[in-house]
């Protein structure tokens, strides 16, 4: 007895051969439809997602001449130019120099010893996972290993009070690791679809946010900060917290899956980060998956460092001004140091000095001089408004 095996098999043709057949067909009856299947085309993309494309195309093809086909086309010129930016296979890559991300962290950060000391170790193990990479015994066993779900270390989560540098440590990570860095505010999120996007039969069809970031990124590694955590709407808390799950497991990463894309996309290249205030609300699973790394509060003296040898000089360099045009003298620090009370963070302080250039600005373009000197006497004059 013969069995029938089905044409395409037979052929063996792979389908970016079937779309390019189609493309040189005279069955195309729109130049759009003809544009954006050549899009799908020139892109390296995996095979099943073509096939869904090819699909796509054609069934929007047959529906030319009807009521519903801008509508139809719509929709699948948006969905397919969101899936063809998508960075399927670009990523960047990595500088893992310890020394050079100690003098980035130390540059940008005052203190924290403790926290700088737990990111370089863990930017040592990936540089000691790239260089077991290039053994192809030692690659097999950490393959072997990861495909098991198994991970060198946990996603670092970072907590402490509003205004410590939570969220500027997390650039800095990405900055010495020469990634892209995506922050995703999860504060006041108040539905999972906000992480997971809407299904493209929703008239609210679009992509998550997880997938947005890699869309701005460009690559598929980037750093992604998973921000305030803690501070979801309450009523949306446990799907939430499920999609953050899914996103920090390396058992399940591996095939996230959008529902407007609707199809697995790769997330273990990506470093997760997150951050919170505190524990509080975040889902005993989600914990498990993740490093707690307490960021202490700054002290009077730390914090009056940090304005005169971090802040005042940042805030100088945005307005263009040179680098000597502001001056304080340093008995006026600790008068400025609590305007508003005791801040464990840095905000209130950074508005000061915000507030004390921006005056400084003013004056200068006014032609009232080059050189401005802080002081106990005519603190009040540069001071915001609201003090």
């Amino acid at each position: 007895m013969e069995v029938a095996i089905a044409p395409e098999i037979l052929s063996e043709e792979s389908p970016i051969d079937r779309l390019k057949k189609w493309l040189a067909s005279d069955d195309i009856q729109v130049e759009d439809i003809r544009r954006i299947a050549t899009q799908v085309s020139e892109i390296e993309l995996p095979s099943e997602l073509i096939n869904k494309l090819l699909r796509l195309l054609t069934s929007v093809n047959r529906q030319f001449g009807e009521a519903a086909f801008n509508a139809s086309f719509d929709q699948i010129e948006k969905y397919i130019d969101v899936v063809t930016k998508l960075p399927w296979t670009n990523t960047s890559e990595d500088n893992l120099d310890i020394d050079r991300a100690h003098e980035i962290l130390t540059s940008s950060h005052h203190g924290l010893e403790s926290v700088k000391q737990r990111i370089l170790e863990y930017i040592a193990i990936l540089r000691l996972q790239k260089i077991a990479k290039e053994d192809p015994a030692r690659a097999a066993i950490l393959e072997d290993e990861q495909n098991q779900g198994h991970a060198a270390q946990s996603v670092l989560f970072f907590v402490g009070l509003p205004g410590i540098g939570k969220t500027s440590i997390a650039y800095s990570i990405a900055k010495a690791m020469n990634r892209e860095f995506i922050r995703i505010p999860c504060g006041g999120m108040g539905s999972a679809l906000q992480l997971r996007g809407e299904a493209r039969t929703s008239a609210e069809a679009e992509p998550g946010q997880v997938i947005k970031g890699l869309l701005r990124a460009k690559t598929r590694n980037p750093v992604i900060l998973l921000d305030e955590v803690d501070r979801t709407a309450e009523q949306a808390r446990g799907q939430i917290m499920g999609v953050l799950l899914e996103l920090l497991d390396p058992q399940q990463n591996f095939a996230f899956e959008d529902y407007y894309v609707d199809y697995p996309f790769n997330l273990s290249q990506v470093m997760f980060l997150a951050s919170a205030n505190n524990t509080g609300g975040i889902s005993n699973a989600v914990l498990d998956r993740m490093e707690l790394i307490k960021m202490p509060g700054y002290s009077d003296e730390e914090k009056i460092i940090i304005a005169r040898d971090y802040l005042l000089p940042r805030q100088i360099k945005l307005t263009g001004m040179p680098a000597d045009a502001v001056e304080f003298e340093p008995n006026v620090w600790t008068s400025i140091t609590r305007p508003l009370g005791y801040d464990a963070g840095i905000r209130t302080m950074e508005r000061t000095i915000n507030s004390v250039v921006r005056k400084v600005a003013l004056r200068m373009a006014e032609g009232r001089g080059d050189h401005f000197v802080i002081t106990l006497d005519n603190i009040k004059e540069y001071m915001p408004d609201y003090l």
